[in-house]
């Protein structure tokens, strides 16, 4: 049985997490799946086939599930999986408003919000949401480097018009921006893949 199984939509997520499971829990058995056209399909909404391919999918699976695309969340966490922003979510509503979450695709910005209300419960999170959506071409185009600027120089100009207590990287292609950021403010910049594994993998440690 895999210590974790990560439902990806694009293959560059999985040097990604490889990496970050050799940071966090080294000789973690990872079973890596990438189903490209899931995120495509979902674009004009979650129909009722791609809807029993995810859950039959995470039905097969042995051990905790983990699904890495923010617009296939609902419809994975449905089916048993944990959705990869749950736990960033959880995290930005301990840190507490007023929050910046900024996002590239407009499929993922209702998931997205609703996640962190869900989680920040009957306090206002005092949300201000920054469309990015200008720069996915850049990350179709496998440019990581540049993705990964173009959203931090954006998200920096943000923050310095106003005030916030953490910002939310929506979607886990965005990740590569959280350090370049980290260089530039001290409010804290959450990003969801490794807040993800770590919280996963110790939860299946804890449950072994």
């Amino acid at each position: 049985m895999p210590d974790l199984t990560l439902l990806h939509t694009a293959e560059a997520h999985v040097e990604t997490f490889r990496a970050l499971a050799l940071l966090l829990a080294p000789g973690a058995d990872l079973d890596q799946q990438v189903h490209a056209d899931w995120l495509e399909r979902a674009q004009s909404g979650i129909d009722a086939a791609l809807n029993a391919e995810i859950a039959e999918t995470i039905e097969a699976a042995d051990g905790p599930v983990l699904c890495t695309c923010t617009t296939l969340g609902p419809a994975a966490e449905k089916a048993g999986a944990t959705r990869i922003d749950w736990p960033m979510m959880q995290e930005a509503a301990r840190t507490g408003g007023p929050v910046l979450m900024a996002y590239c695709l407009e499929s993922t910005a209702g998931p997205s919000e609703a996640l962190l209300r869900r989680a920040f419960g009957p306090s206002d999170p005092a949300l201000t949401c920054l469309d990015l959506g200008q720069h996915w071409p850049l990350f179709e185009a496998a440019d990581s480097a540049g993705f990964a600027a173009a959203i931090a120089e954006d998200v920096a100009e943000a923050l310095a018009a106003m005030d916030f207590a953490c910002v939310v990287l929506a979607q886990a292609s965005m990740a590569g921006a959280a350090e370049l950021l980290r260089k530039r403010t001290r409010v804290p910049v959450l990003a969801s893949p490794e807040i993800a594994v770590r919280a996963l993998l110790a939860e299946h440690k804890a449950g072994t």
